[in-house]
């Protein structure tokens, strides 16, 4: 942690995003101070890998597995509320199922929701609903889909994020779908249309920029990419390409 916070803080990142599968294995003031030695914030707690390694999600048919992974993302709510952090929710949540009506897989899903949206709100976390694209999971792939969770879920602390290799994938008009959708929205992912770091492929990300832009977002911004060729090249490459576009579309100075 120590190595890798001050090769992107010198690389010029404000801050990281964190993965977790169990929050309990990990030093919660060592992970905050090393973060703050590096000026380095902590915006968001992903989840993705309590599915794609655990197998919980909130939509299983098993009640058991399902209170397991409501209770898993409390646990990591907890670590991102000490942090100062939200979290987000992906593959997480589940899918449908053939042997599962649709009506009810959507309910168990808003009833996990509400249960951890409830738990956030008193750790002061809010909660970011990632759509994904149906070639991972086939529940909640478009904005529209989400955007309609939120409503049904109906709590303030729980909105949604974009993440624009999804959102290209999913969305009829990407730029639209982000103007459309603003409202909801917490966080961005950024990543080319290849899933590599931003440059590598065809998005255009100077347009994806200015439309955040002009539509108001001013939150955080992260990179969630495949690590090829490796793991410095990819964060290196990401920081040299994005840091011109965003002096030049909000302002921020390329050395930090």
């Amino acid at each position: 942690m120590e190595e890798t916070f001050s090769a992107i803080s010198n690389l010029g990142y404000d801050g990281a995003e964190l993965m977790t599968l169990d929050p309990g294995k990990l030093n919660w003031s060592e992970v905050r101070d090393t973060a703050a030695k590096y000026g380095l914030c902590i915006p968001l707690v992903c989840t993705g890998e309590v599915f794609g390694q655990l197998g919980l999600s909130f939509t299983e048919h098993d009640e058991n597995v399902r209170w397991q992974a409501v209770e898993r993302i409390k646990n990591i709510i907890d670590f991102a509320g000490f942090l100062g952090a939200n979290i987000n929710i992906g593959r997480v949540r589940g899918q449908y199922r053939h042997s599962i009506p649709k009506e009810r897989t959507y309910q168990w899903a808003v009833e996990a929701f509400r249960a951890i949206s409830g738990h956030a709100a008193l750790k002061g976390v809010k909660i970011a609903l990632e759509t994904v694209t149906i070639m991972q999971i086939n529940f909640i792939n478009t904005l529209s889909e989400a955007a309609q969770m939120v409503e049904d879920v109906g709590r303030d602390n729980f909105r949604l994020m974009m993440d624009v290799f999804h959102m290209n994938i999913e969305e009829k008009d990407l730029f639209a779908a982000i103007r459309d959708y603003q409202s909801y929205n917490i966080h961005v992912h950024l990543a080319d249309s290849n899933r590599r770091y931003p440059g590598h492929c065809g998005m255009d990300f100077e347009k994806v920029l200015r439309t955040f832009c002009e539509v108001g977002y001013d939150g955080v911004f992260c990179t969630e990419i495949f690590q090829l060729p490796d793991q410095e090249a990819a964060v290196k490459g990401a920081m040299e390409y994005l840091a011109p576009i965003f002096e030049r579309v909000y302002g921020r100075n390329r050395s930090r």
